[in-house]
């Protein structure tokens, strides 16, 4: 794996990563991303409705508490904004923080909240959090402000942390459909998501969001990875 000082010679999909856009068509592009991110977030809703029901309805009979889970993450320029998830968790053991991560066979989970979270269709409330403008389909996932990495605040851990809120987070991304999601208690582990982040912020192009958008349908649909 490269490095952050050649962030464009990380590779997806057995290819190198092209140089980002000129500023010229950036902004172009930035309004295409947006437009694609509205369109298809409000048909993914309108798609999707009968299985949001559905997980709504399973976590209401199934358990005491609120359907929908908000949390809050850094966003774009470090803003931050409340993001929306099906809650998967018991109310009296759920970390609001988010700072206290999921582990193997975690007793907070509930057994609707297990299979949302493996098939994940707990993140699928994020559509409206794209629909809102708080995040794209595609971008660095989200992180809690104090998350931890290998024991450390992920600022201390990567000094270049907060330069991936250069983008939009999003809903998938780089570092995810190169595996790198999960646990980050591996510091190595840790930083190579960050690495990756970086690299698409580097790299972005329209032809990059479609490339990760086709992988997360195939790992996620042909191949069931949700954890």
């Amino acid at each position: 794996m490269a490095f952050l000082n050649r962030p464009q010679s990380l590779s997806f999909s057995g290819a190198e990563l092209a140089s980002s856009p000129s500023t010229n068509t950036l902004g172009i592009q930035l309004a295409i991303k947006r437009a694609v991110d509205v369109f298809a977030a409000s048909t993914l809703i309108v798609v999707a409705s009968p299985i949001l029901l559905g997980a709504a309805l399973a976590i209401k009979v199934t358990s005491r508490g609120p359907i929908l889970f908000k949390q809050s993450r850094y966003g774009l320029n470090n803003e931050l904004f409340g993001i929306y998830k099906f809650r998967s968790m018991r109310i009296d053991l759920g970390d609001a923080t988010g700072v206290r991560q999921t582990k193997a066979d975690d007793p907070r989970v509930t057994s609707v909240g297990k299979i949302l979270r493996r098939t994940n269709i707990d993140e699928l409330p994020q559509l409206f959090n794209v629909l809102f403008g708080d995040m794209s389909l595609v971008g660095p996932r989200p992180h809690v402000p104090g998350m931890r990495a290998g024991g450390l605040l992920y600022e201390e851990l990567v000094p270049h942390y907060f330069k991936r809120h250069r983008m939009r987070p999003g809903i998938t991304g780089l570092a995810q459909i190169n595996r790198l999601r999960g646990s980050t208690t591996d510091a190595k582990f840790a930083k190579a998501r960050i690495e990756y982040d970086l690299a698409y912020a580097e790299s972005w192009s329209l032809f990059l969001d479609f490339r990760i958008l086709w992988q997360t349908f195939k790992s996620e649909v042909f191949r069931g990875t949700g954890s």
